[in-house]
């Protein structure tokens, strides 16, 4: 919601995934996910992504 993650599930969770302390529609958060994962895939393979 507007007040972001009620805190006993954030506590509860194994993990956390954060974009910062700004809040993000879930639809760009998404896209943004899906990004860095490609970034990271990417330069693990060794493609020019950040030089194209």
């Amino acid at each position: 919601g507007a007040d972001g993650i009620d805190p006993s599930l954030r506590d509860a969770a194994h993990a956390q995934l954060s974009f910062g302390k700004m809040v993000w529609p879930h639809l760009l958060a998404r896209a943004m996910l899906c990004e860095q994962i490609y970034r990271a895939a990417a330069i693990l393979v060794g493609t020019p992504y950040h030089r194209i």
